[in-house]
């Protein structure tokens, strides 16, 4: 299951069709600032060919107003007690469900509300869709992610290939400001994220890149900030009125599309995210983001994060521990929950 060797990340640029078997999708969470812009865009996946949105409220109203779109995928929206209903058949479940971050608060801030959302929804997933494929976006991904397998893990469901973080936005970042940086095309600018998924714990391997050449000194200092503090810029230009919700939608959707391709048994599909991982399990780190082969089964391939710059070593010392806190935070958050 795990190699050690480093490999290239993939990174999507739209939604490939080159596998044409098509998933039932689930989103929890579809009326929420994230899960609108994403379920609009799973609908335009042509992989996908059902589409079930729930929230506590909204649902069916964005699922409505989605299903106009002239794409084949079968959308219908469920909330309150109908959580059952819309995981039903759903062989990949997306998580998006939660509160947004607010001006003053971090991607890594305990949120005792999000932690019971997902746990609820964990509850509902390993009873009623428990060989699915599990996509976490809600934040803290670092928490959220071990609260969810706890919960898989209490119902004897628990399948480690199964289970994802969403990291993707932090590689679409990457992408993004080193292509600013150094007059590139994102789509010719692939950088391999590592880590977790909030501030010191994002670690972007920018020596892995040949776009990243030259970047050294204050300007490295400024980018790889400004890769680990992004989602700042969005909460603070929203002035408290979100956070970073179209972005996040888009990751989301590229990752859910890899998912389904390897799903389909397309060959190569890897890009980072956060699961179980054996890398510093030698260090008490049960979960770390590196490249990632998907297949049938989810999780074919953990790639260990291959050489790093004396800058990247310094990063990754910063990670871990902070890393190792917020998954122990999601552990013993479900030890305490009735």
């Amino acid at each position: 299951m795990f190699a050690r060797s480093a490999l290239k990340t993939t990174t999507l640029r739209s939604f490939s069709t080159s596998a044409r078997a098509e998933r039932k999708v689930a989103v929890l969470g579809a009326g929420g600032g994230i899960g609108q812009p994403l379920s609009l865009l799973l609908k335009t996946d042509p992989l996908v060919t059902g589409l079930s949105l729930y929230d506590i409220r909204g649902a069916p109203g964005v699922a409505a107003d989605i299903s106009h779109v002239n794409t084949p995928a079968v959308t219908k929206g469920y909330e309150q007690a109908d959580l059952a209903s819309a995981l039903a058949g759903a062989e990949v479940v997306v998580i998006p469900a939660g509160v947004p971050r607010k001006p003053g608060m971090t991607s890594k801030t305990p949120q005792n509300t999000n932690a019971s959302i997902v746990r609820d929804l964990a509850k509902a997933t390993a009873e009623h869709a428990p060989q699915a494929m599990v996509l976490i976006i809600s934040n803290p991904v670092n928490s959220t992610v071990p609260i969810f397998a706890e919960v898989l893990k209490k119902h004897g469901v628990f399948d480690p290939k199964r289970l994802f973080g969403v990291t993707t936005l932090d590689v679409v970042r990457s992408s993004t400001f080193l292509s600013e940086v150094q007059g590139t095309k994102p789509k010719d600018t692939d950088v391999t994220v590592v880590g977790g998924h909030s501030g010191v714990t994002i670690v972007p391997l920018l020596s892995q890149t040949s776009v990243a050449k030259g970047v050294q000194g204050e300007p490295y200092k400024a980018l790889v900030k400004r890769i680990q503090f992004g989602g700042d810029e969005v909460v603070q230009a929203k002035a408290g009125a979100g956070s970073a919700t179209l972005s996040m939608a888009y990751a989301g959707a590229l990752f859910a599309n890899s998912v389904i391709r390897g799903m389909n048994g397309e060959k190569g599909v890897v890009t980072p995210t956060f699961v179980k991982s054996p890398l510093y399990e030698d260090q008490g780190i049960e979960y770390f983001s590196s490249n990632v082969e998907l297949g049938t089964s989810g999780v074919e391939k953990i790639h260990s994060v291959g050489s790093l710059s004396a800058e990247e070593e310094e990063l990754l010392a910063a990670c871990l521990p902070d890393l190792k806190k917020n998954i122990a935070k999601g552990i013993e958050f479900v030890k305490n929950s009735p």
